[in-house]
């Protein structure tokens, strides 16, 4: 008599399998690094142009964690960029009348959270396409920005050296400390995305809204829920950029649409829904923002960096497209 064995899978295999796009996420990483290292090692052996990224870089991460939410719940924010400049207004202005640093920041929060919230409503309830909606959300939020400052800026010398701004933007051991909140952000919400309910019900509703909704899942709920974490993300990303450069513009936030959008889609969250990954997102983050300056200090000139970067999200779609089939 013939007996069946089954070939067991060691914790390794598993590992691998599991974090697979966010591995390829690092393999692209470290691709890039190690071609800036050769073409310019005088550059990437100073420990300043890796401090230089990092002082920035949260400001990113702050954005393109929740937006791993949304993609992969099958939905798209295009308004964060608007949000980031509305919630640090409202911070900035909070401290320009005298009010405590943490309450500032607690009003930047909701007023994130709260447009997040509207605009989730009228796209779920609405029955809108989220791409549309949200595009004219962040056109909408810029102009009520513009037309009642009247593209006047807000300096906020007063924070220099106080204990907010240490505490959340000052420097450790040489280290920005805004890294280490940007890096706690990170660790949370890849926790809740891959081991929480809600992580379960984002991907269900990503893959196929109907079914989800068959198994007890509240749909429009979860779908609302996304545009608030987007909402979330811009109040922090916005109010961390007051915190480092002491200043906030109408403009403030404009530059990270497509740095961020791109970020996710490095980062191994495709564009079909059902699938992404936090910890590939933050990587996508590192990629981009360390390819922006790696361009320039490797010598060549700006103009490669568009070239490159829609190189690299080509490349990386197509790398994790093959290997979704395989554990999607």
């Amino acid at each position: 008599m013939m007996v069946k064995t089954t070939k067991s899978v060691t914790p390794f295999a598993l590992f691998i399998g599991e974090n697979r796009a966010s591995l390829s996420t690092l393999f692209f990483f470290t691709v890039m690094m190690t071609c800036f290292l050769i073409a310019n090692p005088k550059v990437f052996t100073n420990p300043i142009i890796y401090n230089a990224v990092f002082v920035t870089l949260p400001v990113a991460i702050f954005l393109v964690v929740p937006l791993v939410f949304t993609v992969t719940g099958g939905e798209i924010d295009l308004s964060f960029p608007s949000n980031m400049a509305m919630s640090s207004w409202i911070f900035s202005l909070a401290i320009q009348k005298g009010l405590p640093p943490i309450l500032g920041l607690i009003l930047a929060v909701v007023v994130g959270m709260a447009i997040g919230a509207v605009i989730g409503t009228i796209v779920v309830y609405g029955n809108l396409s989220s791409l549309v909606c949200t595009l004219g959300f962040n056109f909408l939020l810029r102009g009520f920005i513009m037309i009642f400052t009247e593209g006047r800026s807000i300096t906020i010398l007063e924070l220099q050296d106080s204990l907010f701004h240490n505490a959340l933007a000052g420097t450790f051991l040489g280290l920005p400390v805004q890294t280490m909140w940007v890096l706690l952000f990170t660790i949370f919400f890849a926790f809740v995305f891959n081991q929480h309910s809600y992580g379960a019900w984002v991907h269900c509703v990503g893959d196929n809204p109907e079914s989800a909704a068959q198994m007890g899942i509240d749909v429009k709920r979860v779908r609302i829920s996304f545009f608030i974490l987007v909402g979330l993300g811009s109040a922090l990303a916005g109010v961390f950029s007051v915190l480092v450069n002491f200043s906030w513009w109408p403009t403030t936030g404009d530059g990270y649409l497509l740095t961020a959008l791109a970020s996710v889609f490095v980062g191994g969250t495709p564009t079909w829904g059902g699938v992404g990954t936090v910890v590939g997102g933050a990587l996508g983050a590192i990629i981009v923002s360390f390819m922006e300056t790696g361009v320039v200090a490797a010598g060549l000139t700006g103009f490669y960096i568009q070239f490159f970067k829609g190189l690299l999200i080509i490349l990386s779609l197509l790398a994790h497209r093959y290997s979704t089939k395989r554990y999607r």
